[in-house]
């Protein structure tokens, strides 16, 4: 190779080392997430497996990137005499490995949510066809940020799906498109996950034509505005939303407390909080 290009080659090497001969307990290091070793090794992909960047320093294969990789390969294959590939750095010092893993992520570009669901799609994925063709159902389209007749909340539309089912997502979509027409927001993730939320508190209770009648009333800017005055995320939308709904004394209102006090489960708690992190900033 010519000598001014290989200063851009790595000076490494491969080798399959059997996970009980590596380290992977420096300092620097992250602490090890049961919980995720857990989940990737219930969804284990081979193809997914990349190499493990090990330094070897005085005959010591010290893991700088990968602790979790071997992790999950240890727990799907059932032993640590399983051999991992490993690309093998021969000259770091120890301050070396910590800057290259403390900085590793630093000018790494991660996939955006809207561009995970487009690959999922050219993958043939099941779940994210069936959601984009219900979308697009609505002469609606999957948009990679928000615009007139757009969503972009993505992560939001596959979140309600896996909790909830196609069912209540097609409602939800059938009532954010009724209030509001394809107003700009109407989709965002705090929309969707606080129509959703209402949903799941009052199920047939929550008469759609009064949902849409009451809350179509409000745009969505004093939504987000009366949400933002009461709780953070979904939780505040879903307040606002009650409000709305509820307004004009009407003898059936529907319960105040139900919306965060209906049958929930220590999984579905969880989803709660996780729904919470898909904001507008996000999405």
């Amino acid at each position: 190779m010519d000598e001014q290009l290989s200063q851009y080659v790595p000076n490494v090497h491969f080798e399959q080392i059997p996970i009980k001969n590596l380290v992977s307990n420096q300092e620097y290091q992250r602490n090890l997430s049961i919980k995720h070793v857990q989940k990737a090794a219930a969804n284990f992909d081979l193809c997914q497996i990349n190499p493990v960047k090990v330094s070897r320093r005085d005959g010591i294969n010290y893991v700088f990137n990968g602790q979790h990789t071997i992790e999950i390969i240890a727990m799907v294959s059932g032993s640590r005499e399983t051999p991992v590939w490993c690309m093998i750095y021969d000259e770091l010092e120890y301050e070396h490995e910590a800057d290259i893993f403390a900085n590793q992520m630093k000018y790494v570009k991660p996939l955006l949510p809207y561009e995970v669901f487009m690959a999922n799609i050219e993958a043939d994925s099941d779940k994210h066809i069936i959601i984009k063709e219900l979308v697009e159902s609505y002469n609606l389209a999957i948009t990679p940020s928000a615009m007139p007749n757009g969503i972009c909340a993505v992560s939001t539309l596959e979140k309600i799906y896996d909790r909830y089912g196609l069912q209540t997502l097609d409602r939800i979509l059938r009532l954010c498109i009724g209030t509001w027409e394809g107003a700009p927001q109407s989709f965002s993730s705090n929309m969707l996950n606080g129509v959703a939320r209402l949903v799941n508190a009052f199920g047939d209770d929550l008469n759609d034509n009064i949902f849409k009648e009451k809350v179509g009333q409000c745009s969505v800017k004093e939504i987000a505005r009366n949400a933002k005055d009461r709780r953070p995320g979904s939780a505040g939308y879903a307040e606002a939303l009650l409000l709305a709904y509820n307004k004009s004394g009407r003898s059936n209102k529907l319960p105040f407390d139900q919306l965060f006090t209906h049958k929930i489960n220590k999984k579905e708690s969880e989803d709660n909080q996780q729904l919470d992190l898909f904001t507008d900033e996000n999405e």
